[in-house]
């Protein structure tokens, strides 16, 4: 017996522009170069913007990685986030200081060591503070926006008069450790060597960040709880402890991008975090809430955009990356990559 063909079932199949739309924010970082190459046009000046606005970036996403994932979880408005910058950057300074023996030795080893010490103490203090933090000013307006930005922001404001206090109202001036200081020539480009190491570090924990939250149970839980919390408490897992180790894991990442933007800018201030805090919030947005994959892709656009502007018209530097951000969301409006949430 044969059937009709008007009776066979069709497969739907999604067009090849649909299978690649989900993909297409991968391919906005190289289409930035490529358009930053055209109208830079001088090859050793063009390299040495990219791999500053690489650098940037990558800086950008250590700190701004923390806030999506507690944004996209915890459904958290923190504009305190920029506290634990200053407070690492800090922290971090201080032991840069009583390390100088190691910091001004020409040793790589000697001086990488002097860092990762500083950047261990500053990453503890922060995440002792993040705790603190959840406990006392953020676990009491969970659900209500309004006053998570309030009770936050005069948090920010609290923990900056307490950095006057503790080290001072005046910017501390410092230098990087001796083999980080100068740069190498590439291609006829002056490239330096402290911002390859931030390119290096940016990268490897955007790898370990994203292999931990897809192959491993805790990156599991993670995720899932992004998308459906209320399944994840009903299956036996407290949620809630997930949600104290998100808050205090973000809060130790922002001591760490303030250990390095402060040796990328040589100068710390209380006030560093509140500034800072304006391109985290551009990338938490356009990359997706929630996503580390979309924070990442927006922390290097606006890495990018931030250098290529200030070269080519200074005067616009300051909006250019509003102006990413408004161009993003006419785009997408849930940002690059959103984690979608089960009703």
């Amino acid at each position: 017996m044969s059937i009709a063909p008007e009776h066979v079932p069709k497969m739907e199949t999604a067009s090849l522009g649909e299978r690649l739309a989900p993909h297409a924010p991968l391919l906005l970082v190289p289409v930035l170069m490529i358009l930053g190459f055209l109208s830079i046009t001088n090859t050793s000046s063009w390299l040495t913007l990219t791999v500053s606005g690489l650098a940037m970036g990558m800086m950008i996403f250590i700190m701004a990685s923390g806030l999506t994932l507690v944004f996209g979880l915890m459904d958290v408005i923190n504009f305190g986030h920029g506290a634990f910058v200053s407070v690492g950057a800090f922290i971090g300074v201080t032991i840069l200081f009583a390390l100088g023996g190691m910091t001004e030795q020409p040793s790589i080893l000697l001086n990488l060591l002097a860092v990762l010490v500083a950047v261990t103490g500053a990453m503890a203090g922060t995440a002792i503070m993040g705790w603190a933090f959840e406990r006392v000013i953020v676990k009491p307006v969970y659900g209500a926006h309004l006053k998570q930005i309030l009770v936050t922001m005069g948090g920010l404001i609290i923990v900056e008069q307490l950095i006057h206090v503790v080290w001072g109202p005046d910017e501390i001036f410092l230098t990087r450790p001796e083999t980080l200081k100068g740069a190498v020539t590439f291609a006829g480009a002056a490239i330096e060597k402290y911002r390859l190491l931030a390119v290096a570090i940016g990268l490897v924990l955007f790898l370990v960040m994203r292999w931990t939250l897809k192959s491993t149970k805790i990156g599991l839980i993670v995720r899932a709880g992004v998308e459906n919390g209320e399944m994840v408490e009903a299956l036996g897992y407290r949620l809630r402890l997930v949600f104290i180790a998100v808050f205090v894991a973000g809060s130790a990442l922002a001591g760490l991008g303030g250990v390095m933007w402060g040796l990328y800018q040589e100068v710390v201030t209380a006030h560093m975090g509140q500034q800072i805090m304006i391109l985290v919030f551009i990338v938490v947005i356009i990359g997706g809430l929630g996503s580390v994959e979309g924070c990442f892709i927006g922390a290097l656009l606006v890495g990018l955009m931030q250098n290529y502007t200030a070269f080519l018209e200074p005067k616009l530097a300051l909006v250019s990356n509003i102006g990413l951000m408004v161009a993003i969301l006419m785009w997408r409006p849930q940002g690059m990559m959103p984690v979608v949430k089960a009703k």
